[in-house]
């Protein structure tokens, strides 16, 4: 999903929470929507260790990047076709 604003903005919204206002005021006041402005306090919350419950944004950046380098690499090595081979890799595996 698309984000429309910038990091500027979820900050401003965070603390303006922070400081005691309810995303349904900011709601009316800005453009995002109530639920988005708790998604970006709840992932602040993790990333600034006020929460335990989740991933921060550096955790998902650095999951986001081992994908993308596994599906390389898969790309770059597929695994054997063989029957003999796989059941050579699951022995291998187990072991």
């Amino acid at each position: 999903m698309p984000n429309n604003y910038p990091p500027e903005s979820h900050q401003q919204m965070v603390e303006l929470v922070r400081a005691g206002r309810t995303p349904g005021e900011l709601t009316k006041e800005f453009q995002p929507s109530a639920q988005s402005i708790r998604t970006w306090v709840r992932q602040a919350d993790l990333d600034d260790g006020r929460r335990q419950d989740g991933s921060t944004s550096a955790e998902k950046e650095e999951l986001t990047r081992l994908r993308r380098e596994n599906k390389i690499l898969r790309e770059e090595n597929p695994p054997p076709k063989t029957p003999t081979a796989t059941i050579i890799l699951s022995i291998i595996a187990q072991g």
